[in-house]
């Protein structure tokens, strides 16, 4: 490990981590690194847990606001939840204990854009940082840290927390050194200047971290991969919906609105988008580019076998396998993959510029195309909005992807209102199921309406859905996005009353 920590002044601060936990008190605001299961800190979170666990059993409350760049690991988001440690967190999150209690009302949360959460903190909407908890690959001579498998908030952690703990993680690959591109460009309001970025692969920044050598008032040795799940295979409605968009795009083509390498993509993560991404390579498409949040499975695919020659993303997100992958050809993906701050892998400006083809989850949608993609029945979060919004009010296409029901069929995705609304009809641009695709561009609300039922809806909730149109058409007072408000709602009171959406 001596030869990670390269700064003699750094290294003279390395510390065991049950010392360096005792710098974080109650009362805290501590931004930690972290972004869908990467590069989140492994040894400081658990030590952090027990030092809490002991406190509470003093009698001593020991409660903190929790920052990060996205959803970290049972190891950060579930220890400190179960000990009762987190008093409010943001932006994003999707451990099970967490989730449990944010819906009890036992932690406050901000589910937020992620393109907006750096200019938020510089601006101090969020109060002072006290620290920062950031993994880093290893530190330089200069004390610049070599950053790890994701950058999320990093930087801007770094730049604003009055102290900083450094974890040193020995396990996570030497040749990550130069795949980053951190840029230290931006400004707040007025004094922005345009983001000198005009293709996915633009290195604008500096491959490293910068911190002030004063603030870091302790460095942890760590060892332990990211905790990242296995990926389920693609089942038969991940692949018809992967095959429903990926003859879209060729329809596009044949239109001439879109070119035959398309225009970066951007993916959510789950099973759905890594069907899609592998659509997209059995679909002959060559010489892509994506411009995303996060490299999964599907995507690192598409780069080993040359689909795609560019990737700009925040983090990896790669199963235990996927990693095996990264490790064993990091040489090849290093020219291939560039790490970015999410203020930039998120920024609206170059998301519109560069034109996103935006791919993304949700858990309903409703005849109008507006869509709900974090919450069961309108009140209990899932995992938050995450970058969604960022590309779809921004990118050239907004796609949104479900099976058409969820439970075995007892729950309808296409419901008449959805219970909670996270991106407008406004926003979304094409709507896909297993059962077909709706392209909603150029439609006014009705057409819409009857453009989704056909083409994506259930069979089995296809006649209770045209019943309900039809019936809001005729007593609709108003006529231009016609609704039984009571009636549109109670399929989602059926849902909580019997689990089931069918009458």
């Amino acid at each position: 490990m001596k030869t990670r920590i390269q700064n003699p002044q750094l290294a003279s601060r390395l510390m065991p981590v049950a010392q360096a936990v005792t710098l974080i008190r109650p009362g805290m605001t501590v931004g930690m690194s972290g972004f869908t299961g990467a590069g989140y800190p492994k040894a400081v979170p658990l030590a952090l847990a027990e030092r809490i666990g002991e406190a509470h059993a003093r009698g001593e409350k020991f409660r903190m606001r929790i920052l990060t760049g996205a959803s970290t690991a049972p190891e950060l988001d579930g220890v400190l939840a179960r000990t009762g440690g987190i008093d409010f967190r943001l932006p994003y999150q999707s451990d099970p204990e967490l989730r449990a209690r944010i819906n009890r009302g036992e932690i406050e949360y901000m589910d937020i854009h992620l393109g907006h959460v750096a200019q938020y903190a510089w601006c101090g909407f969020f109060g002072k940082i006290d620290i920062a908890v950031v993994e880093a690959a290893g530190i330089l001579p200069d004390g610049r840290l070599i950053p790890s498998t994701s950058i999320g908030n990093n930087k801007t952690w770094l730049d604003l927390a009055d102290q900083v703990i450094v974890e040193v993680n020995g396990d996570q690959p030497e040749g990550l050194d130069g795949m980053h591109d951190i840029y230290y460009g931006t400004a707040l309001p007025p004094n922005r200047k345009p983001i000198p970025l005009v293709a996915p692969g633009d290195r604008i920044g500096e491959p490293y971290l910068r911190v002030d050598p004063a603030k870091v008032v302790a460095v942890v040795e760590t060892r332990g991969r990211d905790r990242l799940s296995r990926f389920a295979e693609p089942d038969d409605n991940c692949q018809r919906i992967a095959g429903h968009l990926v003859e879209f795009f060729r329809h596009e083509i044949a239109k001439g609105r879109l070119g035959e390498h398309l225009l970066p993509l951007q993916s959510g993560v789950g099973n759905i988008a890594n069907a899609v991404l592998t659509g997209l390579r059995s679909g002959g498409f060559e010489q892509l580019t994506a411009f995303t949040e996060v490299i999964q499975d599907g995507m690192l695919d598409l780069i080993r076998t040359g689909t795609i020659t560019m990737a700009s993303a925040t983090a990896l997100s790669l199963s235990p396998e996927g990693v095996d992958d990264f490790i064993n050809r990091i040489d090849y993906y290093r020219s291939r993959i560039v790490l970015r701050p999410q203020e930039i892998s998120n920024h609206a400006e170059l998301v519109r510029r560069l034109g996103c083809l935006a791919l993304n989850g949700m858990v309903e949608a409703d005849l109008y195309g507006n869509i709900n993609s974090t919450h069961v029945a309108g009140t209990s979060i899932i995992n938050g909005i995450g970058g969604s919004g960022d590309f779809a009010r921004n990118g050239f296409l907004s796609c949104f992807l479900t099976p058409s029901t969820a439970k075995n069929g007892a729950i309808s995705c296409i419901v008449p209102m959805v219970s909670h609304v996270d991106h407008t009809e406004h926003d979304v641009a094409v709507v896909v199921s297993e059962q077909g695709l709706a392209d909603l561009r150029g439609l006014s609300p009705k057409q819409r309406a009857r453009a989704i039922i056909h083409n994506c809806a259930h069979p089995d909730y296809r006649p209770l859905l045209e019943d309900y149109f039809d019936r809001a058409c005729r007593d609709s007072k108003g006529k231009h996005t016609p609704h039984l408000l009571m009636e549109a709602m109670s399929w989602h009171q059926r849902f909580l009353d019997t689990g089931s959406m069918k009458p």
